[in-house]
């Protein structure tokens, strides 16, 4: 089996999606791990494809989200670690387990509903992402009704198995995805 490519998950997931805001979400996440890649010193294209590919089962199955991620992918070639840490993101949900582990995998999880509240911030910022800073963004995460569907203690606990500050995760993302705007 080959490596994931960006381009190989955006063939997959269009496979299965047809929901703009999935679209916009998988490239939010796409953007912020590829930026967490490059922390890490890792494959920034290998870590983005997983970020854009991670919620492929989600239109089709939002009850059982990443029950059906396996069935799915396997008959598209993709590898079974990949398979494994997209699943991984869904970690305590459901019966789902495969626990995160690797740093690709932690970051996944840390950085899914994250994104959500960065890319909330940035429509309501007449700037976007341009100047967007830590302390502001963590103005809207400690109020629960801004972004209200975006778990922070899902966001919280991935951070701490990630072992980096708060403030470092939403630092790497905000740099990430404002590389990427113009893709959501």
């Amino acid at each position: 089996m080959s490596k994931l490519t960006l381009e190989r998950a955006k063939e997959i997931l269009h496979k299965h999606t047809t929901e703009e805001h999935l679209f916009t979400h998988a490239a939010a996440v796409s953007a912020a791990m590829e930026a967490m890649a490059e922390h890490f010193g890792a494959d920034k294209e290998h870590w983005a494809a997983i970020g854009y590919l991670h919620d492929v089962d989600f239109e089709k199955y939002p009850e059982e989200h990443c029950l059906h991620v396996r069935e799915l992918l396997e008959p598209e070639g993709v590898d079974a670690e990949d398979i494994d840490t997209i699943i991984s993101h869904a970690y305590g949900l459901h019966p789902v387990t495969v626990k995160p582990t690797t740093d690709c995998q932690k970051s996944l999880f840390a950085v899914d509903e994250l994104t959500g509240i960065i890319h909330a911030y940035s429509l309501m910022r007449p700037e976007k992402f341009d100047g967007m800073s830590v302390k502001s963004l963590k103005k809207k995460f400690k109020d629960k009704r801004f972004a209200a569907k975006c778990n922070r203690e899902v966001i919280s606990k991935g951070v701490e198995d990630l072992g980096l500050p708060l403030d470092t995760v939403m630092e790497i993302c905000i740099h990430g995805m404002s590389k990427h705007a113009d893709e959501f």
